[in-house]
């Protein structure tokens, strides 16, 4: 007998979150077919296991209609008794919209979940399939190819937390016959017909080529098994020539020859990897742009990638922040400043002053300020790393800056810690 949507949905649920279910479910709602059908098919699971569900609608504010549509969702939410939110997020103009836009909802997100773990999002069969259809436009290899994450874990500033996609197996079209049915409002967004779009593009593609979905899904699926062991293979190589220190909790340092020893693709994973870390960023860059990094640094060349800056030295290849991508980030210190989605700053002393980065002004202001290390302290970074980190400014006057000692006592603590990039590969 075949399963219905609802029975296939319950056992995702429970494949994905069993068989001990959290009490709260958070869901990232937009108002569109897919994202109403996931919330009434998790509106009636959860009634069964009890589960308290909390719902919120990013508004991008990129069209007129978007108000009304985070209005529609609120409604639905509040005749189902859900409590729902509704963020605002306006883009600044810089990089591509839509990696900014995807950055931005997770960091929302993060935000305002408040302790819950687990964030539902609700991507589709068809997405996985379009997706699949632009990376391979776009010259992607396996990373690229692999199907998107049923689960994947997210770490915030507030702590990490796990986004769950249990639709990625059903079709669109069934799951907007299943609202329809119900008479579930929804939103068709006119920028879903407009092909300016490359997802737009892909779809329209896989329509006039007939290609089924479920076979691309498929061979995402396959490519996702082969990015699994090749992974694998780059954490393993990592534990062995991936260096953190003390010193420098912000810099990875890879063994040069270690990293000339070993096959490209893992070259390249790491490579990625890095710049990921380094810049806090959960997608990585383009194939062709690490390709030819990856050459000039084999070369014995360096380079700028992803907000990261890549040296290379007689021995070691270090990776950490791009000046270029810091140099405008501010923040006021309030208790504790968060400084680059990296950086805590704390302390009494610089309550109420602002957070940028070191920069050359602040180097050169530095410059007749030797400082003063004993014999128990670390060493203090050199220029190109120093002036990637944060200090304290009061205006235009530089007012302090801990790795030199320099000004009143604060701390500056490094969020991730040592080892957490491997952590950071076997996760992505």
């Amino acid at each position: 007998m075949t399963e219905t949507l609802p029975e296939r949905f319950a056992a995702r649920m429970g494949q994905l979150l069993g068989p001990d279910f959290p009490n709260d479910i958070a869901l990232a709602v937009s108002g569109g077919g897919d994202s109403m059908a996931m919330l009434a098919l998790t509106h009636d699971w959860a009634r069964v296991f009890g589960v308290r569900l909390r719902v919120v609608t990013i508004d991008h504010g990129l069209r007129a209609q978007s108000v009304a549509e985070a209005a529609m969702v609120a409604k639905e939410c509040a005749a189902l008794g859900h409590p729902h939110d509704t963020l605002r997020w306006t883009w600044d103009g810089q990089g591509n919209l839509q990696d900014a836009a995807r950055r931005a909802r997770l960091e929302l997100i993060d935000s305002w979940r408040d302790g819950i773990a687990h964030v539902l999002m609700a991507h589709t069969r068809d997405d996985v399939a379009e997706t699949f259809l632009m990376r391979l436009a776009r010259g992607s290899g396996v990373e690229g190819l692999s199907a998107m994450a049923e689960r994947r874990v997210v770490h915030g500033v507030t702590g990490r937390f796990e986004v769950i996609r249990p639709l990625l197996t059903e079709a669109r079209a069934e799951l907007r016959h299943h609202i329809d049915v119900l008479h579930v409002p929804y939103v068709d967004d006119p920028s879903n017909e407009d092909l300016r779009f490359d997802r737009v593009k892909a779809r329209s593609a896989l329509a006039a080529l007939g290609i089924d979905a479920s076979a691309l899904g498929a061979t995402a699926q396959r490519m996702d098994r082969a990015r699994h062991a090749l992974q694998a293979r780059a954490a393993q190589v990592a534990r062995d020539i991936v260096a953190q220190d003390d010193a420098l909790p912000d810099v990875l340092s890879f063994d040069r020859d270690g990293f000339a020893a070993v096959e490209r693709d893992t070259q390249l994973r790491l490579l990625a990897g890095g710049l990921c870390w380094t810049s806090s960023t959960a997608y990585r860059p383009r194939a062709s742009a690490s390709e030819a990094l990856l050459d000039r640094v084999l070369a014995g060349g360096g380079g700028t990638l992803h907000g990261a800056q890549v040296e290379v030295g007689r021995h070691r290849i270090e990776i950490f922040r791009e000046l270029a991508a810091v140099e405008r980030l501010r923040c006021a210190v309030d208790g504790v400043a968060m400084w680059d989605r990296r950086w805590l700053l704390y302390g009494p002393a610089i309550k109420g002053l602002e957070v940028r980065a070191l920069g050359d002004a602040g180097w050169r202001q530095l410059s007749d300020a030797a400082p003063e290390v004993d014999g128990d302290a670390l060493p203090p970074p050199r220029h190109a790393i120093a002036r990637t980190r944060p200090a304290v400014f009061d205006g235009d006057r530089f007012v302090a800056f801990a790795p030199y000692r320099f000004g009143p006592d604060y701390m500056a603590d490094f969020k991730p810690k040592a080892g957490q990039f491997i952590t950071f590969l076997e996760s992505r």
